[in-house]
């Protein structure tokens, strides 16, 4: 209601009331779904890209991986909000663009991580012995290169979580991603910007949020870690 705009945080309204009179809290909790749901959907993308690009370039090898190395050091030379604006302009603005480009932009960094990840395990110790005890060079990628390759991976998607509803959150609030009256934290740290200097809670407390949420899939995902390695050790 237009009588209840920019009241400031207190107990009728935790965070405050933005410029519609709309309770800040009430929107913020009901953004997190889909704030969290852009980030999950987008990680999602970016592995089912990023998985079988660097399995297959740490596994075959040769002209196949120094093609997507050369095609990754392309993409290496835009900065990852460049890469998602160009995406963007593809494919439009929107949810569903916003999850395609923020998936696509952080796509070839985890490429990189799982090739990596795989030429570390192809050339490990113990698959020299299963070659030695004359296994067949598809068991050893089933039993020994596959699970220990992919293992680290959800400690990367969890962390990428975070990453990605920073990205997504980014490109709302410069008007590509959600549009409003959507309650998604890049989109009203977007509305509350011209609000700044008479209503701070309006862009506080998303971007509040937006850190905390970052924050929490990083310690969650070093929490995974570190029992993996301790587990490993």
């Amino acid at each position: 209601m237009p009588e209840r705009a920019f009241l400031s945080p207190g107990w009728g309204h935790w965070f405050g009331t933005d410029q519609s009179g709309r309770d800040v809290f009430s929107r913020i909790v009901h953004g997190s779904r889909q704030s969290l749901s852009i980030g999950l959907f987008a990680i999602t993308l970016s592995m089912s890209v990023a998985i079988p690009l660097g399995l297959l370039c740490g596994l075959i090898g040769g002209w196949l991986d120094r093609a997507v190395g050369w095609l990754l050091e392309i993409l290496f030379a835009f900065p990852t909000l460049v890469l998602a604006l160009l995406f963007v302009s593809i494919f439009g603005s929107g949810i569903t663009p916003l999850i395609v480009a923020t998936g696509l932009s952080i796509s070839p960094g985890y490429t990189l991580l799982i090739r990596g990840q795989v030429l570390v395990v192809r050339n490990a110790g113990y698959i020299e012995a299963a070659r030695a005890l004359g296994h067949s060079p598809w068991r050893i990628i089933r039993r020994q290169v596959l699970p220990n390759a992919i293992r680290p991976i959800a400690v990367i998607i969890t962390m990428g979580v975070g990453q990605a509803i920073v990205w997504a959150s980014a490109l709302s609030f410069l008007g590509l991603g959600a549009k409003p009256p959507a309650s998604e934290w890049g989109t009203m740290l977007s509305l509350g910007r011209d609000f700044i200097a008479n209503a701070w809670w309006l862009t506080f407390f998303p971007g509040l949020f937006i850190v905390l949420t970052t924050l929490s899939t990083t310690i969650v995902g070093r929490y995974l870690q570190y029992r993996l390695e301790k587990r490993l050790s």
